[in-house]
Order: structure tokens, then sequence, then C-alpha cells
């Protein structure tokens, strides 16, 4: 048995994501984590929310609340849609918790005593008009590198380069969109990121197998201009990790935080004490200490491309940096956007669809179906409400909805609601076990791989083979003359639906658990992963009781599709 630790990119806590944010990390790293559970094997997979920062700080302004009580309400929100989502979290926990905090500062001080971070003087931007230095998202202006017009003080949306707010061109306040602002000197800890180029460099070179996108980004950091540069990890902040502390071997850091980007990523490792704590398990070492049974796990993380420097140099130097026998992370499965009808998905501006909105017109399986068999892979894909309504209408409704439906209702009809005997399986039979081996197969060679818009692909096709079977055997046109035959095909196709319930879980777990209630109510056979020529085709003997499901999917008609377009075409609120 395998151990997985799976990490995804952890929401900022400024408000309920959009769809992009679902599938560029969380959504897959649960398709994955459903997936290996599936197989047999020990997973941790976590998140969080995070929580410090100047977004937290911003939307809990908007909110009229105190910072704090914001980020614990918000938590309680994102916690509760993931749950809704069935995002199987071992656990979700917060950037902001004592673990965090503790571990940042612990690290800080590490890398510290390694000579890998050093107090600077510089010169930062601060706006009189709001009495108080503006970092990172509190300026915002035009990126020097690409020219878009809405950068953010830390890093470019649009290119995706990493920026100080002094380097925007035509920079002005969000908090009062003062444009006044002037240098003042103050003091801030540098991470020594250029002296560890070359072992990142080294680190990244033994990366097996890491997606093209992954590795361009962060070769293209390693090498732009001057190469790696020295990044400054506190800012001027309330709310965050206090850089001033107890045993803290600097001093004049009063009244500055650890920069975000610098403590969310250790908050991964935190989680795992926090997963504790909870008491849900009882040892984190084993999965985040290679000198505690670690260096036997396989380390997965999954994000969104804007995470990846992040993830690839910045959290790596302050692992490796420690000195310590932290768990490195094995591979990075990173996603280009996901665009919304023509235009982009944006939390900060409010625009496409969010989580919230989603599941208040359809159940989350719908949603986790297109998102995953769209995912964007090797570049950026697009949501339209035609592409949607069609994929769901064909793949849910007619292709596995219509074949579960078929099957169950016409065995109730002609044998009653338990499995017919009788029959045997044919040459017919014995060639659809032999495809459908070969289906799963290729289906879990590419779940390994992690590469989902193929596996969703080929589990679509699995589920066609089923459907091209029925229609071929034709069991309600063989009852008459011959009710043994008919039996075998109903019964072979009722251990269908048991395996497609197994196989689809991964993707669409409300409805494979509906699908397995009701042809194994008494889970007569087990639910052990179905694996390739040793899949069991006679797992539902003759005589176990089924029932027939409520209709699987229902189709999106074209008014709630023009309703829904229309509806959304806007910002909101």
């Amino acid at each position: 048995m395998a151990r997985h630790l799976i990490t995804s990119a952890i929401p900022y806590i400024n408000g309920i994501k959009h769809l992009g944010n679902l599938v560029g990390s969380q959504l897959p790293a649960d398709l994955f984590a459903r997936y290996q559970r599936g197989r047999g094997h020990e997973v941790m997979f976590i998140c969080a929310t995070d929580e410090h920062g100047t977004p937290a700080e911003l939307a809990a302004a908007k909110a009229g609340k105190p910072v704090a009580e914001y980020c614990a309400e918000m938590h309680e929100v994102q916690a509760d849609i993931a749950r809704r989502f069935a995002l199987s979290f071992d656990h979700f926990g917060r950037s902001s918790s004592a673990h965090n905090q503790k571990l940042t500062q612990h690290l800080a001080v590490k890398l510290f005593e390694n000579g890998l971070i050093e107090e600077r003087s510089e010169t930062q931007m601060y706006s009189p008009t709001d009495g108080r230095y503006l970092p990172d998202r509190y300026i915002e202006g035009t990126c020097p590198n690409c020219g878009f017009e809405s950068a953010r003080g830390d890093q470019c949306d649009n290119c995706t380069k990493q920026l100080d707010p002094v380097d925007l061109i035509n920079p002005h306040s969000t908090i009062s969109g003062a444009t006044d602002l002037e240098m003042r000197e103050t003091k801030h800890l540098y991470l020594l990121q250029s002296k560890m180029r070359a072992q990142l460099e080294k680190w990244i070179d033994t990366r097996e197998g890491w997606p093209v996108l992954t590795t361009s980004i962060a070769k293209k950091w390693l090498t732009d201009g001057d190469g790696l540069q020295d990044r400054g990890i506190t800012r001027d902040l309330n709310w965050g990790v206090p850089a001033q502390f107890d045993g803290a071997p600097w001093s004049g850091m009063d009244g500055k935080v650890f920069y975000v980007w610098f403590d969310a990523p250790i908050e991964y490792i935190a989680c795992a004490m926090e997963w504790v704590d909870a008491g849900k398990g009882t040892d984190w070492e084993r999965w985040w200490r290679t000198d505690k049974g670690a260096e036997d796990v396989t380390y997965t993380q999954f994000m969104g491309k804007d995470n990846v420097p992040f993830h690839t140099l910045s959290f790596p130097a302050t692992i490796l940096g420690s000195d310590e026998p932290w768990k490195l992370v094995d591979y990075i499965k990173s996603f280009n956007y996901l665009n919304y009808d023509g235009g982009q998905f944006s939390t900060s501006r409010g625009r496409g669809v969010f989580m919230d909105q989603a599941l208040e017109i359809l159940p989350p399986d719908y949603w986790r179906w297109w998102l995953l068999s769209h995912a964007p892979e090797s570049s950026d894909a697009e949501f339209t409400w035609d592409n949607f309504q069609t994929s769901v209408n064909k793949d849910l409704a007619d292709v596995l909805g219509n074949f579960v439906s078929r099957v169950t209702k016409f065995c109730r009809s002609k044998f009653g609601e338990s499995v017919p005997e009788g029959g045997a399986y044919g040459e017919q039979e014995q060639a659809l076990i032999a495809d459908l081996a070969a289906r799963i197969a290729a289906y879990q060679a590419h779940m390994d791989a992690i590469e989902v818009r193929k596996s969703a692909q080929e589990l679509r096709a699995i589920w066609v083979t089923g459907n091209e079977y029925l229609q071929s055997a034709a069991p309600w046109a063989v009852f008459k003359e011959d009710p043994d035959r008919a039996a075998a095909i109903v019964r072979l196709s009722l251990n269908l639906i048991r395996l497609y319930a197994l196989l689809s879980a991964p993707f669409i777990p409300d409805a494979a658990a509906t699908l397995l209630a009701a042809v194994d109510p008494e889970d007569n056979s087990g639910q052990a992963w179905p694996t390739g020529a040793a899949v069991d085709f006679e797992a539902l003997p003759g005589g176990a009781p089924f029932s027939v499901p409520d209709n699987l999917f229902a189709k999106i008609e074209d008014a709630q599709r023009e309703d829904w377009q229309n509806r959304f075409a806007g910002v909101r609120d």
C-alpha cells in the first residue's frame, strides 16, 4: 500500500471562490485523492484558507468587520462549500493557526542561522493620504513587464511576473485611490533566494515527469533577467504572523508581519498538525518528516499556473534552506486558466459563476464532471453555457443515466427487483469484458499520470461501451424467444452499473454512491477497485436485490440555459 500526500493550493479568505479557482486546484486534487483511496492506498489530502496579507484586510474592511472575525466566518463558509462540492479533505485548516505561526517563525530563524535571511533598509511606497506604507495589494498600477493596467504590488495576474510595489507604473492606493505616493525608508527581512539558485535548479532537474507548464515557469524564473532574485518576506501590516517575537535573532521588526507568500505554503505542514489536534490522526510527522517515515510518501501538489513560482522556488527555498528533514514535493500538477463566456473569471472583480451560485442551480456532480472533463491542462479553457448544457445532456444524461435507467427498469418489468438468474455469458459478453479490461487499464494509466481530461474521456468511453453492448444485445427483443439469454444480458448489465459506480466515484461521487446503493444495497461483494483482467463481472450474483434509482441526471433545458446565461452575464454584487 502506497502513501500519498496531496495538497491543493490554499484559497484566499477574501470571498467565495469561482469555478476557475475550483478546477485549477481543489477539484483535480480531490479527483486524485479519491482515486488513490479507491485503489486502496493511504492518503492525506489537506487544504486550508489563506488568511493573511492584504486580501484579508481589504475584504474585512469592505465587510465592516474586524479582520480576525471576518476570517473566522469566511473559513466556515469556504469549508461548508467544499463539503457541498464533495471535496474529500482529510482536514481543512487555517493559515492563521497557532501551529502555522510557530512553524513560520521557527523556519525563519533556521534560515537566518543558515545565512539565508538578512535585514535590509529600503525605500517603499508611502501614502500620506492613507497615513501608511502600501505593501502588495494596497497598491495597483501598470505592469512594467506586459503593460497590464491592474497589476498588483506583489504580482501581475496577467503575465505572472513577481513584482514589488515600486516596480509599478502609475501606481495608486487601493484604499483611497490616492496617487500622491512617495518613497520612504523602512527595514525588512529578505530571503536570499539568489544564494540558492544552483541548489534549486538541481532539485528541479531531479523532479521526473513534471508538466511542461510547471517546469517552463520555474526555469523562466530561474533564468529571466539576472536570475532568481532575493525576496522581501516581511510587510508593514497588522494582520499576519508577527515578524518580531521572543527568540527572534533580529530586532526592529515591530509592527511588521511575514509576507503572506512566506507563511501560506508552510500551512501545508501546519495543517497536518491541526489534523492531529482535531482528533483525525495521531502522527503528522510520518507525512512530513523524512526522518520519521515520510521518505516513503509521494507528495503531489495541485495549483493554477500563477502559483507555480512560489511552489517551485520560494517554498522549496524555505524547506531546503532550513536544512531540516522536511518532505519536498515530488510532483506539481499545474493548470492554465479557465475563462468565462468570452472573458475572465475574477474573484476580485466578481466576474463569473461562483461556487455557492453553482450549487444553487445544480448538484455538484454536474459541475464536477464538466470542469474535470474540460480541465485547462495544455492550454486555457473556456466555460460557455452552450458547452455545459451539451456536455451534461450527452455525457451524464444520455450515456450514463440512460444506460442505468434502461437496464434497471427493464429488469424490474421482466424479472422483478433482483438480479436475474439463468443463462451464461457468450462470445458477445466475453468480447465486451475484454474490451472493458483494456479500457479500464487505460483509464487507470491516465489517472496515475494525473491526465485529467484523458481520464474523463476514457471513463466516458467505458460508459459508451456498455450502451453499445446493451443496444446490440437487445434483451427486450431476446426475452420472448430466450428468457435465459435475456437474463444473462441483464445480469451483466447490472454488474456494469456496479462497475461504473466504482470507476466514476472520483469524478461524480454522489451519483456513484446512488448507483452503488441501488444495485448492491447489501454490499454482497465489497467495493474493491476494479483492476483490469481481475474485474469481477459476476460480483452481483443472481437473486441479489436491487432498486431502480430516480432519474440520475436531469437534462438541462434550453430555457434553463438561457436564464442562467442572462442571470450571470453581469458582475456579482
